[in-house]
């Protein structure tokens, strides 16, 4: 049974979804461009350091497999909370960490924060309906964009100003913040299953046996896939390649996150009346256009920071038409089991995405090019597009 103080059922303000997902993503970037001086700090090589990307992912993902059915079963609400606290301690692990060891575990624990992320459209899909949710994912996903959009330039600017450590005191400040809202506006605004935990998995293959589901995760799945690559290899190549300093990285940083927005605005303006399948048909497009051209160009020895960061702002565009229309999707073929979806479709996106930051990582060797970068982003987009032309070639098969 609930207790009584977290058994609040007023839906929230936009707001408050918002910042919620907002600090995920910013946890996620808001350090990247100190990753080389991080390195140096603790005195490994910075392959070993880019694993608080990757690894940071990949329990990410892991994370999501059952956060999604836990909500499901128990409500938004407490999971949430919990979450926030859990992520308040692994900030406060990662400030006090003496050794590079040390650091990764309490980074991977900070990944608890992305259930601030998955829950949040799973939310959205409680309140609204289809095209609907589509639609209020892409506003709140817009307006969350502005967040991290800012996240790379103030870690740049706080790691030459006052060090590393500053990124991760701004996290544990923004955390208690967010968590004050959250206990404040977030009401519950999905029912407890009933039946049990044991009862809810058993409705699990339903919606495991639907095509239209994995298609679209898998669209969601490898157009981010191309975003989490760059995460992997962009600050390598911003410093090894172009040589460019932390505060510099992070005013380039901000070109896919003002693409993401525009892109996350498109879907909340046109998602109801193209609907989801055309937005993710015409964002994978888009996305992949703009890779394709700037691995061409790097093939031919073109190679400029104003080449290879505006075609991933182009890229981020695109993934801001494909994302939220494609996670509307994926919650729509079983409403009841929005958290479930939203949690699995999250497991595979960011578990996809963790496994490329790493070859991403692996691929890039000093003294040599953002090209390896470059053609697995383009990859990972060209694939995107074949995972929605699936989903709209049975959906014409049955006729819907």
């Amino acid at each position: 049974m609930t207790p009584h103080f977290l058994d609040r059922q007023s839906p929230p303000h936009i707001a408050t979804l918002i910042l919620l997902a907002g600090l995920a993503a910013l946890s996620m970037n808001i350090f990247l461009p100190s990753l080389p001086g991080m390195a140096r700090h603790f005195g490994v090589d910075y392959a070993v350091m880019q694993l608080s990307v990757s690894a940071y992912l990949g329990v990410s993902a892991a994370l999501q497999l059952v956060i999604g059915p836990i909500s499901d079963r128990y409500g938004r609400r407490v999971v949430i909370l919990g979450a926030l606290i859990l992520f308040l301690l692994a900030t406060a692990g990662t400030l006090l960490a003496p050794s590079a060891e040390i650091f990764l575990i309490a980074r991977m624990a900070q990944a608890i924060i992305a259930t601030g992320m998955a829950l949040s459209r799973a939310v959205v899909r409680d309140m609204v309906p289809g095209p609907e949710a589509a639609s209020m994912i892409g506003y709140v996903t817009m307006g969350m964009s502005v967040v991290p959009m800012i996240g790379p330039v103030l870690g740049g600017i706080l790691d030459e100003a006052f060090g590393w450590q500053a990124s991760f005191s701004l996290l544990l400040a923004l955390g208690l913040a967010v968590t004050a809202l959250v206990w404040a506006d977030l009401g519950e605004t999905a029912a407890p299953g009933g039946g049990g935990f044991a009862a809810q998995v058993r409705s699990y293959p339903a919606l495991f046996a639907s095509r239209r589901f994995w298609g679209y995760c898998l669209a969601a799945t490898l157009s981010s896939g191309s975003f989490f690559a760059y995460l992997g290899g962009a600050p390598f190549v911003g410093a090894h390649v172009f040589g460019i300093s932390p505060a510099t990285l992070g005013y380039f940083f901000t070109a896919p996150a003002v693409g993401y927005s525009l892109g996350n605005f498109l879907s909340g303006r046109f998602s109801v009346r193209l609907g989801t399948d055309r937005m993710i048909w015409l964002g994978t497009l888009v996305a992949t256009g703009a890779l394709g051209l700037a691995t061409a160009l790097a093939v031919a020895g073109i190679s400029h920071p104003l080449i290879f960061f505006p075609a991933v702002g182009v890229m981020a565009l695109g993934n801001g038409m494909t994302l939220p229309n494609a996670n509307a999707g994926m919650m729509s073929v079983r409403p009841e089991l929005a958290g479930t979806a939203s949690g699995l479709g999250g497991a595979m996106t960011i578990g996809g995405g963790a496994a490329l930051a790493a070859v991403a990582g692996a691929l890039l060797r000093p003294g040599g090019t953002e090209t390896p970068l470059l053609a697995l982003m383009t990859a990972s987009s060209i694939a995107s597009i074949a995972a929605i032309m699936w989903v709209r070639a049975r959906r014409a098969a049955l006729g819907v």
